[in-house]
């Protein structure tokens, strides 16, 4: 059996929790598209692990694919799993052959893209991603399973290398060196490629996983990012290389749509939203300077301590910059139309323990525009960007002992979040499975188990 996880807002929803919280009864956890800009945390016997490539369930014992739609820094890689061993852990970790592999030149021409595209930025992280699915998408990219082969690898590297070097130079007027080297690249890469051998971490993703499931084990999909920064159905060109949503599991892994549908598909929700970089953001609270596009200085006061205190609560800051994420209220027209993309089965609904001790919960029920009520997304990033949020309001409810919440179950939520939550449940037509309280795994309440 398959349970896909997927993100159904701007990113940071809390995936990686979910996929610790169900991986106990998962034999193998599969990454299915992204590279490590994709940073998830994951808390085990009151021990954080963050991770940024390797898939959640490592941490677990179980089996963890990178699967071909995933694009692999090896050096993160090995760095993940031998920080992993020095805490203790044997980490499983399997890479596709048909993945492609992420070069230090992508690195490089990521940053000089990302300066020079200015308004058009998507916010990258520099890690090389964006310019190594452009290679893949034309065909001059450098797969996993060419690192294997010293003939292949020199040879795809001859091709590709002397293009980069002149885009670098003559294009952006940037000096190159080790980088957009031939040969310091072949050795390095041919080392990477010894060691997958060596350790016998490389498969065929779409074989692999379907033999495993034919001898009866589960077998749980992991997303990256989420559903509106997905490069077709998100917020274009604020997006992300590659595909998010329930469809890329299967494009991302080489298994079949039936593999997919025949399990759950679980929508992680954050209970408000968050969000790092510019762009439209309806339902926002306040603004943050240089993200918030028209940003106002002189925003109210109370809208300011309701953005000032859930930043706080839920610590939306920059994990190294310390700058404030922009927050706002739950985006519901955003949900619904993660909820059509990936044909959601069910619901995991995080941090609704930050929203505690507001005396008003509000949600962007539906979207105005042009005196037309909208109740999912518009398909251009502009027309997004012309619509003004429908509010709804809900009572708030107190700060209580989650704790003591996630142990006692559902019926222990406060009545006021429950209303939330079935609200949402409600608007989606989808039900909820879990229900987020606090970071740690046991600070969740389980209402269904997939698996079961």
């Amino acid at each position: 059996m398959t349970v896909t996880i997927v993100g159904s807002q701007l990113g940071d929803e809390g995936k990686g929790g979910v996929v610790d919280l169900y991986g106990d009864a998962a034999d193998v956890v599969v990454r299915y598209q992204g590279g490590d800009n994709a940073g998830h945390t994951v808390v085990h016997d009151g021990e954080k692990y963050k991770l940024s490539l390797i898939p959640s369930g490592a941490v677990r014992g179980k089996v963890g694919v990178l699967g071909n739609g995933c694009v692999v820094n090896p050096e993160t890689l090995f760095d993940e799993i031998d920080a992993l061993r020095e805490r203790g852990l044997e980490p499983d970790v399997r890479v596709a052959e048909r993945a492609h592999a992420i070069f230090p030149y992508h690195r490089v021409l990521d940053g000089i893209e990302e300066d020079e595209k200015e308004d058009l930025a998507a916010g990258t992280t520099k890690r090389g991603i964006g310019p190594t699915y452009e290679d893949k998408a034309g065909r001059r990219g450098i797969r996993i399973g060419d690192m294997l082969d010293p003939d292949t690898l020199r040879e795809r590297l001859e091709y590709v290398v002397p293009q980069k070097k002149a885009l670098a130079e003559e294009v952006f007027g940037t000096e190159t060196g080790e980088a957009f080297d031939v040969e310091a690249l072949y050795e390095t890469y041919r080392e990477y490629g010894t060691r997958l051998e060596e350790e016998g971490m490389t498969v065929d993703c779409g074989t692999y996983l379907q033999g495993r499931i034919d001898d009866g084990d589960n077998v749980m999909l992991e997303g990256a990012q989420g559903t509106s920064i997905d490069i077709d159905h998100g917020i274009y060109p604020y997006v992300t290389s590659s595909n998010p949503t329930a469809g890329g599991a299967c494009v991302g892994t080489g298994l079949g749509p039936s593999a997919i549908g025949q399990g759950d598909v679980i929508g992680i929700v954050k209970a408000y939203l968050s969000r790092v970089g510019t762009g439209p953001l309806p339902t926002e609270l306040a603004g943050v300077e240089g993200q918030t596009p028209g940003y106002d200085p002189d925003s109210s006061d109370e809208e300011e301590e309701l953005a000032t205190y859930i930043r706080d609560e839920g610590g939306e800051y920059g994990t190294v910059t310390g700058r404030p994420r922009r927050v706002g209220w739950l985006d519901v027209p955003m949900l619904r139309h993660a909820a059509r993309a990936s044909g959601f089965t069910g619901l995991a609904v995080n941090h609704i323990d930050v929203l505690a001790g507001l005396d008003e919960v509000e949600v962007g029920h539906a979207y105005e525009r042009n005196g037309e009520e909208l109740l999912t997304m518009p398909p251009t990033t502009e027309k997004w960007g012309e619509c003004e949020a429908v509010f709804r309001t809900f009572e708030g409810w107190p700060d209580v002992d989650w704790a003591a919440v996630a142990k006692e179950g559902y019926a222990a939520i406060p009545e006021n979040a429950r209303t939330y939550l079935e609200y949402i449940e409600s608007e989606l037509d989808v039900p909820i499975y879990a229900v987020g309280v606090g970071p740690g795994r046991e600070e969740t309440v389980i209402v269904e188990t997939p698996y079961e």
